[in-house]
């Protein structure tokens, strides 16, 4: 049986980076060659297993006990974050781990260091995979994938585990939050279902944030700076101002727990016109249409002060909340919750400060909260994912077979 750390450094090879500027399904072409390499996997484990038009894979393992009990599904996405390249992934796998600061050899001078990411201290005498400090690692969520995986080669070469039907899903898009706009819910054919892709181990998530983003253009007039005097509109300082309205204190760096945020992602400007964009986050719908509603805001003043015209917005709805549409089905946090203390690991139930794939399914019907993957500093180079975490993370799944089988 193939270790899951080697299940894992094969799929971080494979670049999988999404684009959010792509009108496609999926959106780069280079997701396809992991997921197809996970359709055949999936094949030769004598599974019936598919590749659709627009990037899921689908499989079920059929249930081996005579009873009627649900259906469960684990699902994990194959895509990568457009922040930090995901090509020519170089793990380095950090064994024993003492607790000291870690060399990000691509780097020169660059450290993933404990006084920085306290965390790491979590994970003294256990192996770490980090990135070498030129990429993001990919944890997120191929830590997810090769933990579905682990544990479906797992119960296919252990014919006496006892399990109802399994179904099994990997999507495209995640990170540019388009991942299950066109997943056949009914095909899938799962009762409940769960995603595997939270953060440090114990972490249960079944509530996240409202999700829109907003895209700003900025229309300057350019004319000679000696000539400039009261004709000329600078779209950069423009740009700066409109983002300056914005509360400080409601920005990523600022903010945890509930409180929500405006964050700048991107910025391209001249002083002719200038485009950037955010995300707009909050858990609590209210409060959430208010920061959309500053946002315009923020726009029409400056189109008060220099012109109609000269800012325009695109604010769109990515995703919302899941908690209304997962707490009646409690059980199934229950069922997680007492799967991750088989293992003997203190389950913690947070609110996501993100989304998932999970948030939109659950909207579409399948309820489906969020199980840990075990890896942290996702998007950037201070990635890392500890193996243990890993390892515990199949195990749960298998824990979570069991339980639903025993319903």
């Amino acid at each position: 049986m193939e270790s899951i750390l080697d299940r894992f450094l094969r799929y971080v090879a494979v670049d999988t980076q999404s684009d959010e500027e792509s009108e496609s399904q999926p959106s780069t072409a280079k997701q396809l060659n992991l997921l197809r390499m996970l359709r055949d996997e999936l094949l030769a484990m004598g599974l019936e297993a598919s590749l659709d038009e627009y990037g899921y894979v689908m499989a079920t393992i059929p249930s081996n006990i005579g009873a009627k009990v649900p259906a469960v599904g684990f699902i994990a996405h194959v895509d990568t974050a457009p922040d930090a390249s995901g090509a020519d992934v170089k793990p380095q796998i950090i064994k024993d781990y003492d607790g000291s600061p870690i060399e990000l050899k691509g780097v020169p001078g660059l450290f993933l260091n404990p006084s920085e990411f306290p965390e790491l201290l979590h994970f003294k005498g256990q192996t770490l995979i980090t990135t070498d400090g030129t990429t993001l690692l990919g944890a997120d969520d191929k830590a997810g994938v090769a933990e579905i995986m682990t544990a479906v080669q797992y119960i296919t070469e252990h014919p006496d585990f006892k399990h109802g039907t399994i179904k099994i899903g990997f999507t495209p898009d995640e990170e540019i939050g388009r991942g299950v706009v066109k997943f056949d819910v009914k095909r899938f054919g799962a009762d409940f279902a769960y995603t595997m892709d939270g953060g440090e181990i114990g972490e249960l998530e079944f509530e996240n944030f409202n999700a829109a983003s907003a895209k700003i253009h900025i229309q300057g007039r350019n004319v000679h700076p000696g000539n400039a005097k009261d004709k000329m509109k600078n779209a950069i300082l423009i740009a700066q101002e409109l983002n300056s309205l914005l509360p400080v204190r409601q920005r990523p760096e600022n903010t945890q727990d509930y409180e929500g945020f405006f964050h700048i992602i991107s910025f391209n400007g001249t002083v002719e016109e200038a485009d950037f964009a955010y995300i707009i986050r909050d858990h609590d719908m209210a409060l959430f249409q208010k920061k959309k509603a500053v946002m315009q805001e923020c726009v029409d003043f400056i189109n008060s002060r220099y012109g109609e015209g000269t800012a325009t917005a695109v604010i769109k709805d990515q995703y919302y909340n899941m908690r209304g549409q997962v707490e009646p089905h409690y059980h199934i946090i229950e069922k997680a919750v007492k799967a991750m203390e088989m293992e003997g690991i203190k389950p913690r139930i947070q609110p996501i400060r993100g989304g998932t794939d999970g948030a939109n399914l659950s909207f579409m019907g399948l309820p489906c909260p969020n199980i840990f993957a075990g890896g942290l500093n996702f998007h950037g180079k201070m990635e890392y994912v500890p193996l243990e975490s890993m390892e515990a993370a199949s195990r749960v799944i298998l824990n979570l077979v069991s339980l639903f089988a025993e319903a």
